[in-house]
């Protein structure tokens, strides 16, 4: 192809995998995109999702330009301004607002929409955030339930074991995980492993595309799986196959979990998670005699009122059997803890005012109307939709028909958030600006060159808050650092896991893998907390209020039985991801929206069967915070009092104007203040025509 060139970059979006790809490049075009086939992990494959990523960022719905809104909020109306307007206009409000409120009346909020260190959740604007004084926005909307879980057991949030390993596993748990549709670039070394023997199991409320594939699927009752774990351990401890030897050099409260754990006979944990006791024995024998076990576990499972527990109590696990020693044994969450960057450098959290307060994103809907002292009069979106993604929409709704709340967004596409908006703002896409990328499931650090000049007037997220910054007078140099000032500063880390990674380096080669070893058996010899070992007991928890000893914490809703919520509300609903959409990224792309379909609700033909519905029915699923709209497929893939939706969908793209979210309570679980997407419940009847 005569005058190509090929660019090597990252998928930045909310996936484990992170994967590396190439965009070639003529005469300015970006006219193919392929993963990159060098890169160890991804191995050069991409997604049902990323694969069209190229006509993703050529819709004829993207936003080029700069709107201010002309109608009411919600309507969506909007008018083509200059930068110079939109950017003088956020000034001037801003700062009467700060004359006025102080700077915590200003809300930056942000999403997961890109995972990149200069662009998007790593640090994107903190530091312009931190010299203004603005309040602090926490990421509650996905991992941190399990993350505080895994850091009270490990000593870290974001460690656990490497996932290539998994090839040298004998037993594999998939634990709330569908590998297939979320992570699927680990299934080959699950295959590796498979052909040498290993027995896969699938641990899931529904039976997934992963489920189906895996040797065996244990349901679980959402929100139970610590109980599930509980019951294995005793039938572990009950042979007396527990590992003593790495219990006694390598854990700290053995003796009080070990009794914790005799506390959950398989009988008992039968009854509390319906999975029929001889599986639970089963299984427990299997992990009884297996080694290594490796155990993946992701974030859906998470998502309730007691998901940092579960997190907590299947990463002990391997502190149990000892599995923590070998290759292909242990338990992974998150992976980002092993990239030792030079985080102080890039959030320079040092620049902030002492006393600034917290807001939490999966409580927008409470932000908007109830929090005071100063109340938020300014929101500025970016990376997220929060109508579509976070709980309790109709009160989200209603803070952002706010008249007095001055909102921003910043995006792609307008959507039902970008509705709200007082001014629009049109940002660059993954293939039109640098970034610096971690993993969440693998072990390498990428770089996202710049393949093409962004279309219309788009910036990237870290120019438009630079100018910004100019426009508010701000003088702090570094908030004026370009993008790859901030890459270098985040690689100038002193960790030797960072060792030879530099930026001249990855953007001659795309991407590198830590400098650890391989195979990589991360706590073999020793763990992140202050003991230095696994802590079946942890002072933090006692001192933060929580049972120090891993335990069964109950969901708030999903697990009630003979209740008067759960008369009246019989269905545990959960919505997990959709294979075409990215959390709510895609859904406005027709192709990948075809073929998900229109919203759908699994119903077991016993509940169908009681409510008269059959599948293609249009269904009402409500409870006392909000409903949606959803056809019923009625499907032996969900057990008895359990259904299903799809998460994802744009709440004005499809019937009714809602989503799943629109029933789910502004709730935090257990740890962290994580949010408890999968802890509702819910009645599901025909549609009214």
């Amino acid at each position: 192809m005569s005058g190509a060139r090929d660019v090597s970059g990252a998928c930045p979006l909310d996936c484990p995998d992170t994967c590396s790809w190439v965009v070639t490049v003529e005469d300015g075009v970006a006219t193919a995109l392929r993963g990159d086939r060098r890169h160890p992990f991804t191995r050069g494959a991409l997604c049902a999702k990323v694969n069209r990523f190229l006509d993703y960022t050529r819709s004829p719905d993207r936003l080029l330009h700069p709107q201010r809104r002309v109608g009411a909020k919600g309507e969506g109306r909007f008018a083509r301004i200059s930068w110079d307007e939109a950017l003088d206009e956020i000034a001037a409000r801003w700062k009467a607002i700060i004359a006025r409120h102080g700077p915590q009346a200003i809300w930056p909020y942000q999403g997961t929409g890109s995972m990149g260190i200069l662009q998007g959740v790593a640090g994107c604007g903190r530091r312009l955030w931190n010299v203004l004084g603005t309040s602090q926005h926490v990421m509650t909307i996905c991992t941190i339930a399990g993350g505080y879980g895994t850091g009270y057991t490990l000593g870290h949030n974001q460690v656990g074991m490497d996932p290539e390993t998994f090839s040298a596993s004998k037993l594999i748990l998939l634990w709330g995980t569908n590998t297939l549709t979320t992570n699927h670039h680990l299934w080959k070394y699950i295959e590796a492993a498979r052909r040498e023997g290993a027995h896969v199991v699938s641990i899931d409320p529904i039976r997934t595309r992963t489920a189906e594939r895996a040797d065996e699927h244990v349901r679980v009752i959402p929100g139970t799986d610590a109980a599930l774990a509980l019951g294995l351990l005793h039938v572990v401890v009950s042979l007396g196959k527990e590992d003593r030897d790495f219990i006694d050099a390598h854990t700290t409260g053995w003796e009080l979990f070990r009794r914790r754990i005799l506390e959950y006979p398989p009988e008992r944990v039968a009854d509390i998670t319906g999975v029929p006791r001889e599986r639970i024995v089963a299984l427990g024998e299997r992990l009884a005699s297996t080694r290594p076990t490796g155990i993946r576990l992701t974030m859906g499972m998470q998502r309730h009122g007691g998901g940092g527990m579960a997190v907590r109590v299947i990463t002990c696990i391997p502190g149990v059997t000892g599995d923590w020693r070998y290759p292909g044994g242990g338990a992974v969450y998150d992976t980002r803890g092993f990239f030792r960057a030079d985080w102080k450098a890039l959030g320079r959290d040092d620049l902030r005012p002492p006393g600034t307060r917290t807001l939490t994103m999966t409580r927008l809907g409470e932000g908007l109307l109830e929090v005071t002292d100063p109340p938020v009069q300014a929101l500025l979106v970016y990376s997220s939709n929060p109508v579509a993604t976070v709980p309790d929409q109709n009160k989200v709704r209603r803070g952002l028909a706010r008249e007095d709340l001055f909102t921003v967004v910043v995006d792609h596409f307008q959507t039902d958030t970008a509705d709200y908006a007082d001014l629009l703002l049109p940002a660059t896409m993954q293939t039109e600006h640098a970034d610096l990328h971690y993993a969440y499931g693998h072990l390498y650090v990428s770089w996202n060159e710049p393949a093409v000049s962004p279309p219309g007037e788009c910036l990237p997220n870290s120019e438009i808050f630079r100018r910004l910054a100019g426009r508010l007078g701000v003088t702090e140099a570094c908030v004026y650092d370009s993008d790859e000032e901030l890459a270098r500063q985040v690689l100038a880390s002193a960790d030797p896991a960072v060792t030879g990674i530099t930026l001249a380096r990855l953007k001659r080669e795309g991407w590198a893998r830590l400098a650890v070893p391989t195979p990589f058996v991360p706590f073999a010899h020793g763990f992140r907390t202050k003991s230095g070992k696994l802590e079946f007991y942890s002072a933090r928890m006692a001192e933060a209020g929580l049972d120090p000893v891993p335990t069964y914490t109950p969901p708030y809703e999903a697990a009630q039985r003979d209740t008067e919520l759960s008369r009246r509300y019989p269905l545990a609903l959960i919505a997990p991801a959709s294979h075409y959409f990215l959390n709510a990224m895609f859904a406005n792309v027709p192709e990948l929206a075809e073929r998900q379909g229109r919203p759908t609700i699994e119903l077991h033909p016993m509940d169908a069967a009681a409510r008269g519905l059959t599948d293609g029915a249009a269904a009402r699923i409500y409870n006392q915070r909000g409903e949606f709209r959803a056809t019923v497929i009625v499907s032996d893939r969900v057990s008895p009092g359990i259904t299903a939706g799809i998460k994802g969908f744009w709440p004005k793209r499809v019937a009714g104007a809602a989503n799943a979210n629109a029933t789910v309570a502004e709730r935090d679980a257990d740890m962290g203040r994580g949010a408890v997407f999968h802890d509702n419940r819910v009645e599901v009847e025909r549609a009214p025509d």
